[in-house]
């Protein structure tokens, strides 16, 4: 009887320790199976797989890279890092900081990148790494800087600042610096990572090119064409590693959906198609990134609108001298306002000269007879044979005609660009040119803000000894020119250096002056080297002429 009931309790722990050992092991299972979540093995050595993609452009994206690092240098387990970068970078401290991390774990632990594709802040991060590995058609490089300038300050009476730049952040004057500063930051971790293998220059490095990866090789921007198990099979080899697993990482620290903004709908699945005004909504300006961001995005800025510019500029005038007045066309779309004008219109009233905006044709050419001067400044509708026409004679009768173009993206049209201005402007020699100009060993701040050194004798440029342009064009003419840029600047366009002309005078009975910019011509980028004397002798020239009745 005693041994049937030992039996029988014998039984019933081996039924219950049964039940016990299934319910662990469908436990287990649903653990690392339906949760999907990894167990390491204590017992084997693990290479750890970090992915970065897609644009840095939020702080939780970061903290789950830097989180990923941290589990990396801390986990013993982890012996050494594949990096898998596929990114056009981001907002430059988030850059900066994943950068860092990875140094830090670099000292430690073996680290090799393995790249899809590697832009700008992209690449950045690739060159913590001891080795770099890239498909032979990756996009790689794009070196460089973009800033979001500060906003101008329309001071409140009810909110009250403290400083000058407690709003704005940074100087507009000085923001190239900035930019400059930042670039250096970026450059140098290029030299830092890629040492001696590093084929190109300063300034080749600077000028943002795009390599694909088997150009890169050539360069010294990566070390060798491979895929992911190769960059894998190295990493093992640096860490003297056998047997392993490998374990992707950086899944581990997802806090949100990857491309979802907390507390946002905004998604960047898509983040070619990003704007400025996207990322003005994620980092107000002003904001420096180090990412790639491809053309067509730069065209999407918000500008005011032709009907906008006209209501602020239309039936505008200054002055009261009906002796010398000054005319601006601003019937042909053109993108000016007062607000580019409006150091130029002080000198001139100082003068005792009127100064008219005119939004109608009709009205224009009815004026123009009262009128000593007329400012055609980056006009985007095309001036017909009559209208041309109209504005020779008014110069064949001693008026001055000023002629201002820039190849910044805000004062141009996409669709019609040069030919409204060069529609009037061939009518007395003179052509604008496309593309803008630079110079990447004398420049203010970044390399398309050039010094303007060489100058013909003549009234407009007496005393001037440098000017500043900003985003400038130049000029065709046949020895019209009177200001010229230095031998080592470039045409974006023709890729080539030469003196060009920025500035072309035409002298007949009356007087035809071309500018290849307009921002000289604001604050605060009038007070740089000699552009405010420049102003000044211009509003001298203008003082001097009168209209055609007290001509005649």
């Amino acid at each position: 009887m005693k041994n049937i009931s030992f039996k029988v309790w014998k039984l019933k722990i081996i039924t219950l320790s049964c039940i016990i050992l299934i319910i662990l092991g469908l436990g287990y299972l649903y653990y690392i199976g339906i949760l999907r979540i990894e167990v390491p093995r204590a017992k084997k050595d693990i290479i750890g797989i970090i992915k970065i993609e897609g644009p840095i452009l939020s702080s939780y994206t970061t903290y789950q890279y830097i989180d990923t690092i941290n589990y990396a240098i801390t986990n013993k387990s982890v012996k050494a890092i594949v990096l898998i970068v596929n990114s056009p970078g981001g907002y430059a401290d988030l850059i900066e900081q994943i950068y860092l991390d990875l140094l830090k774990l670099k000292k430690n632990k073996p680290l090799v990148t393995s790249i899809i594709s590697a832009l700008s802040g992209g690449y950045y991060i690739s060159v913590a790494a001891d080795y770099i590995y890239v498909h032979p058609t990756s996009m790689v490089g794009n070196i460089g800087v973009i800033g979001i300038g500060p906003p101008i300050l329309i001071p409140s009476e009810q909110v009250i600042e403290t400083g000058v730049h407690k709003v704005t952040g940074f100087s507009q004057i000085l923001f190239p610096y900035n930019l400059s500063h930042a670039l250096d930051n970026f450059v140098s971790a290029v030299e830092n990572g890629r040492g001696n293998r590093l084929k190109l220059s300063l300034t080749q490095l600077k000028r943002g090119t795009i390599f694909i990866g088997s150009e890169a090789i050539k360069v010294g921007l990566v070390d060798e064409i491979g895929s992911l198990q190769e960059a894998i099979s190295k990493a093992a080899k640096e860490a003297n590693l056998i047997e392993y697993d490998v374990v992707e990482l950086t899944k581990k620290f997802i806090y949100y959906p990857f491309w979802i903004e907390r507390n946002s709908n905004q998604t960047f699945n898509n983040w070619e198609n990003l704007t400025i005004e996207t990322l003005n909504k994620f980092h107000p300006p002003p904001a420096i990134y180090y990412l790639y961001l491809p053309p067509n995005i730069f065209t999407k800025s918000l500008l005011l609108t032709e009907s906008q510019m006209k209501n602020i500029n239309e039936n505008f005038f200054i002055g009261g001298n009906e002796e010398n007045i000054v005319l601006v066309d601003i019937s042909h779309g053109n993108k000016i306002s007062w607000w580019e004008l409006d150091i130029l219109i002080e000198e001139l009233v100082k003068r005792n000269i009127t100064v008219r905006f005119v939004s109608q044709w009709n009205e224009l050419n009815s004026t123009l007879n009262n009128a000593s001067a007329l400012i055609v400044a980056s006009p985007t509708k095309l001036y017909n044979i009559n209208e041309s026409k109209r504005i020779e004679n008014f110069v064949h009768n001693g008026g001055i005609l000023l002629l201002f173009f820039d190849p910044a993206y805000e004062y141009i049209d996409i669709q019609t660009l040069l030919e409204p201005i060069n529609s009037l402007s061939t009518q007395f020699g003179l052509t604008f040119a496309k593309g803008y100009l630079y110079n990447e060993n004398e420049y203010y701040g970044i390399y398309r803000n050039i010094y303007v050194r060489n100058f013909a004798e003549c009234s407009l440029t007496q005393n001037l000894t440098s000017l500043i342009f900003f985003t400038a064009t130049h000029i065709y003419s046949l020895n019209k020119g009177i200001a010229w840029t230095s031998k080592e600047t470039y045409s974006s366009v023709a890729e080539r250096t030469n003196n060009y002309t920025v500035i072309a005078l035409v002298k007949e009975n009356g007087t035809v002056v071309a500018f290849g910019d307009l921002t000289f011509l604001r604050e605060p980028y009038c007070y740089l080297g000699d552009n405010y004397k420049l102003i000044q002798n211009l509003a001298s020239i203008i003082a001097k002429a009168k209209n055609l009745y007290y001509r005649s």
